[in-house]
């Protein structure tokens, strides 16, 4: 995932802003604008969203 799509990504449930925590270390540290593995939480509501191989798993949780 580039690093640039969390300006305009949105949490699908909530429309609120993302948080991005990269398990590759900081994201302010990697100088790669490309997030391999990590997680996307609601600033609003608290939902994760999975990172896996690059891609942002944006499904909201089943209930």
């Amino acid at each position: 995932m580039k690093k640039d799509l969390l300006d305009i990504l949105r949490c699908p449930e909530c429309k609120g802003e993302l948080d991005l925590t990269s398990t590759e270390g900081s994201v302010e540290e990697n100088t790669s604008h490309e997030i391999e593995e990590g997680t996307l939480q609601c600033k609003n509501c608290g939902i994760k969203y999975p990172i896996e191989d690059g891609i942002p798993n944006m499904l909201p949780p089943e209930n």
